[in-house]
């Protein structure tokens, strides 16, 4: 079974692969981005669709940096106060 998933997961793979190449493939032609104040950019489609794509990915991926960031003190500000007791109060079994 283990087996069975390993190779549809490596089918999954190599579909997603083979789609992806084949969208680059057919988007070869030039095109342009026009900027402002008249300026433009000529490029093949696929590359300029990939360097949408990546910094949508960091726009995202910089859009959660804070919550991160919040997140993870709070868990640091619960972790300290446990660590401290447990180091503080030795145990004592139970049932004794």
């Amino acid at each position: 079974m283990k087996q069975f998933l390993k190779l549809l997961q490596w089918t999954l793979n190599a579909a997603v692969f083979f789609t992806l190449f084949a969208f680059a493939l057919n988007n070869q032609h030039e095109a342009k981005v026009y900027f402002f104040f008249g300026t433009q950019w000529r490029s093949p489609m696929v590359l300029i669709v990939l360097i949408a794509f990546a910094l949508g990915m960091v726009v995202g991926v910089l859009g959660m940096v804070p919550r991160w960031w919040r997140q993870r003190q709070a868990a640091k500000a619960v972790q300290a106060p446990a660590s401290s007791n447990a180091e503080a109060q030795p145990e004592v079994p139970h049932g004794t």
